[in-house]
């Protein structure tokens, strides 16, 4: 099935589209995770430049959909993020200090797929701050998540956000350079 038809498919069809696409997202999410650099305190993953990404080329239903599954896969105990051993750990994992980027990630796709869907994308600056902004939302659960852990007299802020933030506007850039594109030709065909 082409593209086309995909987009122009009836209901039925659209939602087992979406479901495979969705699928499709989560999966591309444990690949960007799974492919990781080490670095300290976390290893450095291409993850949130994928969950901008699919905020900013699926929209915010879908995009949240796609890093849902993704999450849920993980509680599950898959082994779907960075660093997890061959048995995920799952709900654990989850409640670590990861726990609030995880949360935040969830956050940037919606973010980021309302921002496309009004019209942040139509230009290589606005799909920029969209993705930054979608950037920084991951921060704010996941600072606080820190903190909330480890204490407030603790570095936080060099922990989870400093070592970060230069990497994360780079991947940012290239996610508002690639991936609205993809949303504007869905949109343009009625959407999923």
């Amino acid at each position: 099935m082409t593209l086309y038809a995909a987009l122009t498919a009836s209901r039925p069809e659209k939602l087992a589209i979406a479901s495979l696409v969705a699928i499709a997202g989560s999966i591309l999410l444990t690949l960007s995770a799974k492919l990781s650099i080490p670095f300290y305190p976390v290893p450095l993953t291409m993850t949130t430049f994928v969950v901008i990404g699919l905020g900013l080329a699926l929209g915010s239903r879908l995009g949240s959909a796609a890093v849902a599954l993704y999450l849920v896969q993980g509680a599950l105990g898959l082994p779907v993020f960075a660093g997890t051993p061959e048995k995920g750990i799952g709900l654990a994992y989850m409640m670590g200090p990861t726990g609030g980027y995880l949360l935040g990630y969830l956050l940037a796709a919606f973010a980021a797929g309302t921002l496309a869907e009004r019209g942040m994308d139509r230009s290589p600056l606005s799909a920029f701050l969209a993705a930054i902004i979608a950037s920084a939302i991951i921060y704010v659960p996941g600072v606080l998540w820190l903190g909330a852990l480890f204490g407030w007299d603790q570095p936080i802020l060099a922990w989870g956000l400093t070592p970060f933030i230069l990497g994360d506007a780079t991947k940012a850039a290239l996610a508002a350079a690639v991936f609205p594109a993809t949303w504007a030709m869905i949109a343009r065909k009625g959407g999923l």
